[in-house]
Parts: C-alpha cells; sequence; structure tokens
C-alpha cells in the first residue's frame, strides 16, 4: 500500500510540540515529495520534508508558492512591485492562523492536503498539514 499524505499525517497526528516529525520521516517526507508544515513558538512557521525551512510568522502570515518555491520577498522596501507582481501570479499559497479555533495554530493551504494535531502538555497547540507537491498545481 503506498504511503499517501493522509497515512503521513496521520503518523503525525498527537505528537508533542518539539517532538512533531523525526529526523527519519523528514527524510521519508522528502523522498516522497511531502510537505510538513507546523507552527512554532508564537512567531514561526516550519517546513519539514520537500522543503526544509522557517518563516518569522508572528500574528501569522500567508506563504506564496511559485515555480515550485516559497516567494520571499528580497526587495529592501515592504511594498515591492517586482515581489507584489509575483504574488499575484501564485496559484498556490499557505497561511499560518494565529490563535485560532482553540489551537495556537492553525495552517490551511489552496492546496490539497492532510491535518494533524500537535499536543502541549494536553492540550491543542497546532493543526498542521501535509502537502503531496507531486500532486500540487502551480
Amino acid at each position: 500500500m503506498p504511503i499517501t499524505k493522509e497515512v503521513f499525517a496521520n503518523c503525525l497526528n498527537g505528537r508533542e510540540y518539539l517532538n512533531e516529525i523525526q529526523k527519519s520521516e523528514e527524510q521519508a517526507a522528502k523522498e516522497k515529495g511531502f510537505l510538513v508544515v507546523f507552527g512554532a513558538s508564537d512567531d514561526l512557521v516550519e517546513f519539514r520534508g520537500a522543503i526544509y525551512e522557517e518563516f518569522g510568522a508572528y500574528n501569522g502570515t500567508t506563504l506564496f508558492f511559485y515555480a515550485g518555491k516559497v516567494l520571499m520577498n528580497e526587495c529592501e522596501e515592504e511594498d515591492c512591485p517586482y515581489f507584489a507582481r509575483l504574488q499575484r501570479k501564485a496559484k498556490n499559497k499557505i497561511e499560518a492562523i494565529w490563535n485560532k479555533d482553540g489551537y495556537s495554530w492553525v495552517i490551511e493551504s489552496n492546496m490539497p492536503y492532510a491535518p494533524f494535531d500537535i499536543i502541549e502538555d494536553g492540550e491543542k497547540y497546532c493543526r498542521g498539514i501535509v502537502i503531496d507537491l507531486n500532486s500540487a498545481n502551480e
């Protein structure tokens, strides 16, 4: 039976904060083309698997994908027209929402995903997601 994003998310479901994913699982996700996304602390979004990265997300953020990469504003100015033009071209996005539905973090996307819950001290902390980037439309 092939491992799907749903099966992978189910394996992560119920993990404790700071023990969300093991190195061997990160490698397996990378090999499968799965992107695992979850919130950390009060200001970070963590990507593991197909992309290994950490993004600032104080009070939440939206991350845009274009040409298989996460768009980053590399301009000196906040309202960079080049970055805004790329954002408009980007069809895919991931939203990290702070303080929603009793979670510190809720991660959502317009790409198909499978959710999983991270727990901290017996309470829900983060609703993370697994995306199969092989089937995500650019």
